[in-house]
């Protein structure tokens, strides 16, 4: 099905009886502080013009382009992390696409629980899923990344449920991208930094303009180069390379096994890549605005395009045993390093119309576009049964085949696109300022096969051999998606709703929200939303909210299958290495899921309440503190991997499908999450003849599973076995349960310095056993200096201290210590220092930068 044709039909039809606008009119055009702010005119959490985020009922936070640029950070994601203590960016590895694509999460829930709007219209999903163990299993959510940071003016972080307002995903909240509306000024930036340790060398480029059009008219370009490379912290292997390590032998008692064969002396242990995957984006944005008529037409687009590349587990030489050339050796000689080459292209736009009546109603009609794409290719590997069906049906040689192997292979591609058309009005009566209006959107989802020597298994016949050796189909490391396993999906969803603030009086302000939404599939879901503030002084405000909420199973929940490699804790020996399974991740409507009685997908339901107070002690300070309680219930989660051994049906229907194992999407859980932001601020301190503000903000939160369970069909199965430990443990402790910022910006003259102490409190991983991983406090400082009214230098370095996480002591994999005639060879824990699967500030040390910016 065209995924353009409900909408582009509905599109044509809107457009031609009017044109559409922006609000940037409303928005304030003062100097913004670079610390965050309260004072700030906001267009989240409200639909009524000109509200400050401190007369809102609910928390928003407003986070300045030059409290972004501060930071010293090139990337959104890591931005946001430093300036609000509830935005969790957490970093993994060897995770597949996820790491390239990192989870974005808020107040500790899922990066699906978490609307993302570009200047007020809804923000499309990536087109990836994260079905590895790492923060966010089982979730999509939206590649923040892929947005250059140069392009933005500032970014509101609505912290609370807002599903009654703005629909699916809202459940932690919403962050408001506002992109630059500037008719003149003009900035370019060049920055380049790297890690004390010497890698993960980062150029960033940027170039922004703005320039006026007609008379009122503006447009505001923006263009970001940037390029990362790869950061590696692995450790050493320390298993048999070449041979069994477990038919070795301890043969003096000193804890190291003796090798047999010569060539493990020579061995490169330095195997693995374990950090940042290398990355190069380019990425445009334009944001625009005009007077037409008697209103105001307006539109955005952006655009990135980036290219990821990381490891995957080392492949020893021994790896190959099921497919060893005539010499008895791989066809690798020394083994390989698969590497993961992802290509990400993220495209939007929106255009729409804006009027005001005579009458005092106002209208917005819109319609915004965007996909995310990406293609996966494998490099540096080779499909074992291709090397068997070569020796064993070709006849090659075993010089012909290492001379013809093909080492890559276009693995598959994933695209998920967004349409939505919305049509608001507001109108004031009096004190009551009411909104309503109605969306329509169309979801679609993409799954593109890859190239056969990605995912054939070329020495097997249906479950029969064909040759004396058997090796597992597909290309080792990151296999590829058949046509069988294709993806054409999409559907609509039809919404409306109504919004509405009431001053009761010059101190009390109450608003309510109602909405519907109805989607192909699960059906419709009605919420709703209670909230106020009331200024009880002129120094003391409270505020509270009650609402409902949902989240929609997303397309990727509904669609996604693959069969793919991943490694996983052998229930042999749980304590020892991993090894490599098979897993079948299979669609909620596959035949796999219908055998085994797997239902279909419903929406998450949620409880969100809040309650406030901002305390405002003088004009340079501020205290809010505002605590939350969220409860989900059908919380849709990926289930743990099942293998055959737990149902007869589950074996035959993995068996059929080819897998080992199996995990599914299913409604599984009922979680609830308390917690509390506070946020102080301190502005105009004079200290050393000039200007400090301070900020402290801090985030307190806990989720906790309360309920687990399983479809009626796999009653034979406990739901705990369904959904396991270490499910649970992702969504209760993997993030950290608090994190706390002191920032300091200090004025003086031409000098800029900033100073942030950033904490990231105690988060657990259960991984082949529980580590509690402490609480430690990173530093940030940038220093810059205003050399004339154009051009600016600057400097600084995160983490400048070189914290690390604690070293990993659990789940760790190729660990071990051999020796040779008495003299040791090896000795390592394992090639995972750290943790690869959640590391909430990364594990890469200090890194230090500097750069130069001339404005025009």
């Amino acid at each position: 099905m065209n995924r353009k044709s409900t909408l582009s039909l509905a599109v044509s039809a809107v457009m031609a009886g009017q044109l559409l606008s922006y609000n940037s009119v409303a928005l304030a055009q003062e100097k913004q502080s670079a610390n965050t702010t309260l004072e700030e005119v906001v267009i989240i959490g409200s639909r009524v013009k000109g509200r400050t985020a401190e007369d809102l009922p609910v928390p928003v936070d407003v986070l300045s382009s030059s409290a972004m640029e501060s930071t010293g950070h090139t990337e959104v994601g890591r931005m946001l992390q430093s300036l609000a203590p509830s935005f969790n960016f957490s970093s993994s590895s060897i995770s597949d696409g996820t790491d390239a694509l990192r989870p974005a999460t808020l107040r500790g829930l899922g990066p699906d629980q978490t609307l993302v709007l570009i200047n007020g219209k809804r923000r499309h999903q990536a087109s990836l899923i994260h079905i590895n163990t790492s923060v966010g299993r089982g979730t999509a959510g939206v590649d923040m990344n892929a947005i250059p940071a140069a392009a933005i003016e500032r970014i509101e972080v609505l912290r609370d449920g807002a599903a009654a307002q703005y629909g699916s995903d809202a459940i932690a909240g919403v962050i408001n991208i506002i992109l630059k509306n500037s008719a003149d000024a003009g900035k370019i930036s060049l920055s380049y930094g790297e890690f004390k340790e010497g890698d993960g060398e980062t150029t960033n480029v940027d170039i922004n303009k703005g320039f006026e059009i007609g008379d009122g008219g503006f447009i505001n370009a923006t263009f970001n180069f940037r390029d990362r490379g790869n950061t590696n912290r692995a450790g050493k292997q320390g298993t048999c390379a070449f041979e069994d390590c477990s038919a070795l032998s301890d043969s003096n008692g000193n804890g190291y096994l003796e090798i047999t064969d010569p060539r493990e002396i020579t061995f490169d242990r330095d195997t693995f890549r374990i950090g940042d995957a290398d990355s190069k984006q380019y990425a445009a944005a334009l944001n625009a605005a005009h007077p037409l008529g008697e209103g105001e037409i307006y539109g955005f687009v952006t655009y990135s395009s980036r290219e990821n590349e990381s490891g995957a587990f080392y492949r020893n030489p021994s790896s190959g045993s099921s497919a060893y050339l005539a010499d008895g050796n791989n066809v690798i000689p020394n083994g390989f390093l698969p590497l993961i080459e992802s290509q990400i292209d993220d495209f939007s736009y929106s255009l729409g119309y804006t009027m005001d009546f005579d009458n005092g109603m106002s209208m917005d009609i819109s319609y915004t576009d965007g996909s995310n794409e990406i293609d996966y290719s494998t490099n540096n590997s080779v499909n074992y049964s291709y090397v068997n069906f070569l020796r064993f049906d070709q006849g090659l040689s075993d010089a012909e085949i290492r001379a013809s192997i093909p080492r890559s292979a276009d693995a598959y591609g994933l695209e998920l696109g967004l349409q939505t058309i919305n049509l608001d009005f507001t109108h004031t009566l009096g004190e009551l300022s009411l909104a309503f209006g109605a969306e329509m959107r169309t979801d679609d989802y993409q799954i593109k096969p890859g190239d056969a020597y990605a995912y054939t298994d070329f020495d097997t016949s249906g479950a029969s051999s064909l040759y004396a050796q058997d090796a597992s189909g597909g290309i080792q490391g990151f296999p590829g998606i058949s046509p069988t396993s294709s993806v054409d999906e999409e559907r609509d969803v039809m919404s409306a709703y109504v919004d509405g603030e009431y001053q009761v009086n010059a101190d009390l302000i109450v608003s309510a929200a109602m909405r519907y939404d109805d989607y192909d599939g699960f059906g419709d879901t009605t919420n709703f939303k209670l909230a106020g503030n009331w200024a009880v002084t002129d120094r003391v405000s409270l505020r509270s909210a009650v609402s409902t909420g949902f989240r929609a199973p997303s397309m990727q929940q509904l669609y996604f299958n693959n069969i793919g490699t991943q490694f996983v804790n052998d229930p042999d020996n749980p304590l020892g290495p991993q090894i490599p399974v098979q897993v079948g991740t299979f669609r909620n409507d596959s035949q796999v899921a219908k055998d085994i009685g797997i239902p279909e997908l419903k929406e998450e339901e949620s409880v969100n309440m809040s309650f406030g107070i901002i305390v405002t002690p003088s004009e340079q300070v501020s205290i809010t503190i505002d605590y939350y309680s969220i409860d989900i219930e059908d919380r849709i989660v990926i289930s743990n991997q099942l293998d055959g051994s737990l149902s007869t049906d589950l074996n035959n229907a993995l068996v059929t499908a080819g897998a080992g194992s199996g995990q599914f999407f299913l409604n599984g859980a009922d979680t609830e999450t308390t917690g509390v932001d506070i946020i102080v601020t301190y502005n105009g301190w004079e200290v050393l003849a000039g200007s400090v503000d301070v900020t402290l903000a801090a985030n307190f939160t806990d989720t906790e599973v309360t309920d687990i369970y399983s479809p009626d069909s796999l009653a034979d199965i406990p739901a705990s076995v369904v959904f396991s430990d270490q499910d649970i443990s992702i969504i209760e402790e993997w993030q950290p349960k608090d994190r706390i910022s002191l920032s300091m910006l200090y004025l003086k003259n031409n000098w800029q310095v900033s100073l942030a102490f950033n904490r990231y409190g105690e988060y657990t991983v259960l991984d082949g056993g529980e580590q509690t991983y402490g609480a430690e406090i990173l530093t940030d400082l940038n220093v810059r200096y205003e050399i004339d009214d154009n051009w600016s230098v600057n400097a600084g370095g995160n983490n400048i201290f070189d914290v690390y996480p604690d070293k990993n002591e659990k789940g760790n994999s190729r660990g071990g210590a051999l020796e040779s005639g008495g003299n040791l060879i090896v000795n390592s824990p394992g090639v995972f220092t750290y943790s690869r699967r959640s590391a909430p500030f990364g594990f890469n040390g200090a890194y230090y930068y500097a750069g130069v910016s001339y404005n025009f």
